[in-house]
């Protein structure tokens, strides 16, 4: 069982779609929210962080590929289509770009199961390589911030690189605070 996964948001054009999704994926998710509409369903990701939106294509108002695709690229969800086994290929071929899981139709329940515990350990791993990304690019700004203030104390008070590294350290120690504020003082100091 999937016990990190809580909140899912099915989209069918029927009520027995929408019922008999429910429960094939019930095992997994505590909160399910269904809907038969497009708009309903986007007025609800936009209230609501779901970690699976499930699909059963066609919908009422367009044929599910684009609305699938649209979700995939502006939310962190696990995103899964389903499809009727002779659309599948054309399917998975218009949204595997955009991460967009395709399922064909009859659906297994422990198959589908399965996709959604790869599905969920797919968007963990991506999701921690964002973090880790994220934390890279603020690493390397404050890189930038504090070597450009060393440059302005050699520049200014002709120190040398080391002795501009040691003088940034020192501040930030008796001022118990980071580097970075440190060298943010001296940007507007020097700067101006």
């Amino acid at each position: 069982m999937v016990k990190s996964m809580k909140r899912a948001l099915i989209i069918s054009r029927t009520e027995n779609g929408l019922d008999a999704i429910s429960e094939l994926v019930k095992d997994d998710f505590d909160d399910i929210h269904c809907t038969t509409s497009v708009s309903d369903a986007e007025k609800l990701i936009d209230q609501t962080d779901f970690d699976l939106i499930l699909v059963n294509a066609p919908l009422s108002e367009e044929n599910g590929l684009g609305f699938s695709a649209r979700c995939a690229d502006n939310t962190k969800s696990c995103v899964v289509l389903l499809v009727a086994k002779d659309r599948a290929m054309d399917a998975f071929d218009l949204v595997d770009s955009h991460g967009v899981l395709v399922v064909s139709r009859p659906i297994n329940k422990r198959l589908l199961h399965n996709y959604l515990v790869f599905s969920h350990s797919f968007k963990e791993r991506m999701l921690s390589a964002q973090r880790e990304n994220e934390r890279l690019k603020n690493e390397l700004e404050e890189i930038k911030v504090i070597n450009r203030a060393k440059l302005l104390l050699v520049q200014c008070l002709t120190m040398s690189e080391q002795q501009a590294h040691r003088y940034l350290e020192k501040q930030a120690m008796n001022l118990r605070t980071s580097k970075l504020n440190i060298a943010k003082q001296v940007i507007r100091t020097y700067e101006n």
